[in-house]
């Protein structure tokens, strides 16, 4: 495992990201903590959320597909 995947900055607060939201090039996606430092995950293109293939809180590893857009 390399980090945890959490969709909002800080438990109860709003998500990141949705289904079907439209996302800038930089935008934050998610966080990624990893050795106790949080990470934030940047859009690397403007699109639309077409999936999120994570859940809260999960453990994820490098390379890990995360979002599609579509």
């Amino acid at each position: 495992m390399v980090g945890t995947v959490y969709l909002s900055a800080q438990p109860g607060a709003a998500v990141f990201i949705k289904v079907g939201d439209k996302v800038k090039q930089g935008q934050t996606l998610l966080i990624i903590e990893a050795m106790k430092t949080m990470n934030p995950i940047p859009s690397p293109r403007e699109g639309v959320v077409a999936q999120i293939l994570v859940n809260d809180a999960q453990p994820v590893e490098y390379g890990a597909p995360l979002v599609v857009f579509e």
